[in-house]
Order: C-alpha cells, then structure tokens, then sequence
C-alpha cells in the first residue's frame, strides 16, 4: 500500500512526515520508502549520505554534511529546501 492511497487529500499528502519511531528504528535505509527516508533526513532522525556542501551558519563557509543528523528548513533547521518545484503551474505555452 503506498501513501497517496492512504491520504486522500493534496494537503494529507503534502503535510505526511514518518513517524520518529520509523526513523528511529533499525531498518535500513533501503528497507524504508523513499518518501519517509526523505522525510526522516529533514526531520533530522536520519544521517545524510550526499557530498552536497552548505551553509549552515550565515557568514561561514559551506560545509559537508555527510553523516550528520541536521534538519531541513521545514523542521526549524538550517538546511535551505530545494525541492523539485513542481508545487506551481506546469508549463505554460508561450502564445
């Protein structure tokens, strides 16, 4: 059973987190949904496995943060979103 049949709504959809007892659990990261180990790595509960680098403090340089439990912007962390950006239009047609 996947989440989009268990949320009905957009918002139930876009507003679902995994629970911190997933996150915190043993399974490993590819036993988990690709949703929720997203979700768990926003929320912080999880590590972050890409060498992407950032700025966590203002006036510092950009840092790795590869095996580092650090929270997304959603979850009042420093970690800006970079999302696919499909919550706008689609493409509009040039006339």
């Amino acid at each position: 059973m996947r989440v989009n049949e268990l949320l009905e709504s957009e918002e139930e959809l876009e507003d679902w987190a995994a629970t911190a007892s997933l996150c915190k659990s043993s399974k490993s990261d590819s036993a988990i949904g690709a949703s929720a180990l997203a979700s768990c790595k926003s929320q912080g509960l999880r590590k972050r496995t890409h060498k992407r680098k950032f700025k966590i403090k203002a006036g510092e340089p950009r840092q790795s943060v590869v095996q580092k439990k650090i929270k997304g912007k959603k979850y009042g962390g420093p970690l800006p979103f970079y999302g696919s950006g499909s919550k706008g239009r689609g493409k509009s047609k040039k006339e």
